[in-house]
């Protein structure tokens, strides 16, 4: 959606960003009231942080199993999380951040081990490793995943580049009509009356991005987006299970290509083509058995 970022109140007069509260009440007397006082800009991201403590504490004293009611909420919360976060923030693309793929390969990990017949000391070590770093955007290295837990790794790689990807589309579509300049005033999607927005600022570029002719880094970024989903949908087919470190490439790719869409550097663009390549190989062909 577009928002105008910087809003007004009506009754008090009190300034603040929308980017930052992810609310139109006012901070200072909570009116609804608001008016946007800048220009419509891209974004989908929400101002939410993810705070596993209770979930660390309830799991910690478990002496063997996950507990049922704990594991419910852990997932509910996850997802929560995961469906409010975005990756164009006022305007700019976003890294594919580390907190994001944390909460995405729990949610997994959590249902793969629940699927398990019997999981090792390994599987849970891991796991619980999982939710102790995750809401600092850590998780263990590609070589340290489980092999029974390995699918989680790939089908958060999945769900999360699927995602990046839908983002950076949307972006590239606002940069091509940013710099066409066929962009449509839509609405802002906040829930505020912004009738009279037009009288207050002037709407200009929906993103911005860094260096010169943005516009002939949006077909190269297209068509590596491309390449890289037909990756994605291979592992996809194949229920996540591939090496950790081909997930992570995948990953790594769609972290590349964002840079490229920000900067229209050359260098990221290689990089990024060099991590598709790296997402590809036998481990990708759902036909194999």
């Amino acid at each position: 959606m577009k928002v105008r970022g910087e809003r007004e109140c009506q009754s008090c007069g009190t300034r603040w960003s929308y980017y930052e509260t992810g609310s139109v009440a006012c901070p200072n007397c909570g009116d609804l009231r608001s008016v946007g006082v800048d220009a419509r800009t891209a974004h989908t991201d929400a101002a939410v942080t993810l705070d596993l403590s209770a979930h660390r504490e309830r799991f910690g004293d478990a002496p063997e199993t996950l507990p049922r009611s704990g594991v419910d909420d852990l997932q509910s919360d996850l997802r929560e999380y995961c469906r409010k976060r975005g990756f164009i923030d006022g305007g700019r693309l976003t890294p594919l951040d580390g907190t994001y793929l944390a909460a995405r390969e729990l949610l997994e990990a959590v249902d793969c081990f629940e699927r398990l017949r019997d999981p090792t000391d390994a599987d849970r070590e891991y796991l619980l490793r999982l939710l102790a770093e995750a809401d600092d955007g850590e998780r263990p290295p590609a070589d340290e995943v489980p092999t029974a837990l390995r699918e989680a790794r790939g089908m958060a790689s999945v769900r999360a580049v699927e995602a990046y990807r839908s983002d950076a589309l949307d972006f590239l579509d606002e940069l091509e009509a940013d710099t066409d300049g066929t962009g449509a005033d839509d609405a802002d999607g906040t829930g505020a009356d912004d009738a009279d927005d037009a009288d207050e600022a002037e709407d200009g570029p929906t993103v911005a991005v860094e260096g010169k002719r943005p516009e002939t880094r949006i077909g190269p970024a297209r068509d590596a987006f491309e390449r890289l989903r037909d990756r994605v949908a291979r592992v996809d087919a194949l229920g996540g299970d591939v090496p950790p470190a081909t997930a992570d490439a995948l990953v790594g790719g769609a972290n590349a290509l964002g840079e490229y869409v920000r900067t229209g550097e050359d260098e990221a663009l290689a990089r990024a083509n060099d991590y598709i390549g790296d997402a590809t190989g036998d481990d990708l062909d759902p036909t194999e058995t």
